[in-house]
C-alpha cells in the first residue's frame, strides 16, 4: 500500500476500535438490562482509557492519531513527521482527518449492532445519545469550550512530550491519560477531547434507526469540535516552546 491508503486503513480501524469500545462501555454503563448497567463514571474513565490503549496497537503503523487534534496538534508542533516514514502535507493531512472521522462513525454503528435489543427497550432519549456523543451537565456553550479547551491542551501536550510514538512510553500511558483526564476534567462535558469520537458517533446516532431516540443536539456539536482543535493547537504551540 501507498503512505494514502496505509494511513486510511490503519487510521479508520484504530479510531474505529477506539470508539467501539469507548462508546461500549458507556452504553454498558447506561442501558437497562446489561451486565455493566450502573457501573458508574470510573468504569467509564477506565473503560474510554483501555479504549485508546486498544486503538493504539491497532494502529501504531501510522502513529495512532485516532484523533483531528492530535493531528493538529503534531502539524502545528516541533514534528517533522507525522510517524516513521509518513511526512506531514496537505495530503497526509486531509488523510488522517478523514481516516478519524471514519473510523468514529464505523466503530459507533457496530457498538449499535452489539446493544441492538438494549437499544430497542431503551426510552430516555438522552441516555440514548449520551452513548454516542458527549453533552454538557450544565448547558453554557462558552463555559463548555473552556472545559474542552483545557481539556484537549492536557491531552496533546503531554502526548508531544511522550513522543507520540507506542515505541518510548507506550500506549498504555496515553490509556492512563486519558482515565485521569476523564477523572479530572471530565465531569462537566463528558471530555470528547477529540472530535472524531464525538462527530462520529453524533452521526451514526442520527442516521441509525433507533427507537426513542430523540434529536443529535447538533446545537451542541461545534463545542467537542472547535473545542479540541483549540485546545490542540494551544498545545502546539506550546510545546514548541517548551
Amino acid at each position: 500500500m501507498g503512505i494514502i491508503e496505509t494511513i486510511l486503513v490503519h487510521e479508520i480501524a484504530g479510531t474505529a476500535f477506539l470508539t467501539l469500545l469507548g462508546c461500549g462501555v458507556v452504553a454498558n454503563a447506561l442501558l437497562d438490562k446489561t451486565g455493566g448497567n450502573g457501573g458508574g463514571p470510573l468504569m467509564i474513565f477506565f473503560g474510554w482509557g483501555f479504549a485508546v490503549y486498544g486503538g493504539v496497537w491497532v494502529a501504531f503503523d501510522t502513529g495512532a492519531h485516532l484523533n483531528p487534534a492530535v493531528t493538529l496538534g503534531l502539524l502545528l508542533g516541533p514534528a517533522t513527521e507525522y510517524a516513521d516514514g509518513i511526512p506531514i502535507n496537505a495530503a497526509t493531512t486531509t488523510a488522517y482527518v478523514v481516516a478519524e472521522m471514519v473510523g468514529g462513525w464505523l466503530g459507533a454503528i457496530v457498538c449499535y449492532l452489539a446493544y441492538k435489543k438494549q437499544y430497542d427497550e431503551a426510552q430516555d432519549s438522552a441516555t440514548i445519545l449520551g452513548t454516542f456523543s458527549t453533552g454538557p451537565e450544565i448547558p453554557s456553550f462558552g463555559w463548555n469550550l473552556v472545559t474542552e479547551i483545557i481539556g484537549t491542551f492536557v491531552l496533546i501536550f503531554i502526548i508531544i512530550m511522550f513522543g507520540n510514538t507506542p515505541n518510548e512510553l507506550g500506549p498504555l500511558a496515553v490509556a492512563l491519560l486519558v482515565v485521569s483526564i476523564g477523572a479530572s476534567l471530565g465531569g462537566p462535558t463528558g471530555y470528547a477531547i477529540n472530535p472524531a469520537r464525538d462527530f462520529g458517533p453524533r452521526v451514526a446516532h442520527a442516521m441509525l434507526p433507533i427507537k426513542n431516540k430523540g434529536h443529535s443536539n447538533w446545537r451542541y456539536a461545534w463545542v467537542p469540535i472547535v473545542g479540541p482543535l483549540i485546545g490542540g493547537s494551544l498545545a502546539a504551540l506550546a510545546a514548541t516552546v517548551y
